[in-house]
């Protein structure tokens, strides 16, 4: 569905803030990127997007279905946005039209992509708002943003981001700031939508745990694994990934100390190495993006397992 090869962005500094990643999404399956703030994973979706500013240098390879989207104009790429692609903002409070109904909002993308009348197009948004299970999709249609909850906005986003055809959904920090019940609402929406492939970033390990098919794992503007969840949930590699579970509340809230290098201090070396309990003489050098069996993984300690 979506391959990215290379992919680096940077700014006026020429410091890469997301430095030669690669990725491939398959059809139908869920990418979920996790990390640190800072690390590069929105920007990621920004690159995809065309949606950084005029003074971001990206270079690399974004192909969606055989089509290079960085080399695409706006008008094109305007033809792709709910009929190839969809994307689903960070923040749904600041991403809804306050002056406009939920169910306009949502037949929109119908209206824009596929040209359908207005009527025809709010009668298919009140359809789906019932294949998804919003509950008293007739009354919502006619309700405005603000008396919604976080969790409601955000299954809004979702379906305009679907109702036009998108197979491939780009999905920003979709559970950030929900309470639990409206994350598993929001999880549940999700996998309803289990023929849509999606590319999603979060810091939410339980979150990527439900929904995922893939992990890939960002660290200080770099991709350090790439695997399954399940192998990631059962037994990572990286030392970053190691440490990230056992972080996790169940695993005993064993934080770890220190912060990501900034960007300017990242050209020599592993990134993790002064955060690394396994820190050796070797992590001086630059660490390979190494495959180990059908994994990926950027660190020296897997050197002669390949």
């Amino acid at each position: 569905m979506i391959e990215i090869k290379n992919l680096s962005v940077s700014f006026a500094s020429g410091v890469p803030v997301l430095d030669s990643m690669d990725l491939t999404v398959h059809d139908g399956r869920k990418t979920v990127v996790i990390g640190e703030s800072g690390s590069g994973k929105s920007i990621m979706l920004c690159a995809i997007l065309h949606i950084l500013p005029p003074y971001a240098t990206v270079s690399g390879s974004v192909c969606l279905n055989s089509q290079e989207l960085l080399d695409m104009k706006e008008k094109e790429l305007r033809k792709l946005w709910g009929a190839q692609l969809a994307y689903i903002p960070q923040g749904s409070s600041n991403s809804l039209n306050p002056l406009m109904p939920v169910g306009f909002q949502v037949a929109e993308p119908l209206m824009v992509q596929k040209k359908e009348n207005r009527p025809k197009a709010l009668q298919k948004a009140v359809q789906w708002m019932k294949k998804l299970k919003f509950g008293d999709e007739d009354k919502l249609a006619h309700a405005y943003p603000h008396t919604l909850s976080g969790g409601m906005k955000q299954r809004v986003m979702i379906a305009m981001g679907v109702i036009a055809g998108a197979e491939l959904l780009l999905a920003d920090e979709p559970t950030k700031g929900l309470d639990s019940e409206r994350i598993e609402a929001v999880i549940e929406l999700i996998k309803r939508l289990e023929d849509k492939t999606m590319l999603c970033v979060s810091h939410d390990l339980q979150f990527a745990r439900a929904i995922a098919d893939d992990i890939s794992v960002m660290y200080a503007a770099q991709q350090v694994e790439h695997c399954t969840c399940e192998e990631f949930f059962s037994e990572p590699l990286h030392p970053y990934s190691k440490l990230m579970l056992a972080a996790m509340p169940e695993n005993g809230l064993q934080v770890t100390t220190g912060f990501a290098p900034p960007n300017s201090n990242t050209a020599d070396g592993c990134r993790f190495m002064t955060r690394c309990p396994f820190a050796h003489e070797q992590c001086y050098l630059p660490p390979p993006f190494l495959s180990v069996g059908s994994r990926k993984v950027r660190c020296h300690l897997y050197a002669n397992s390949c």
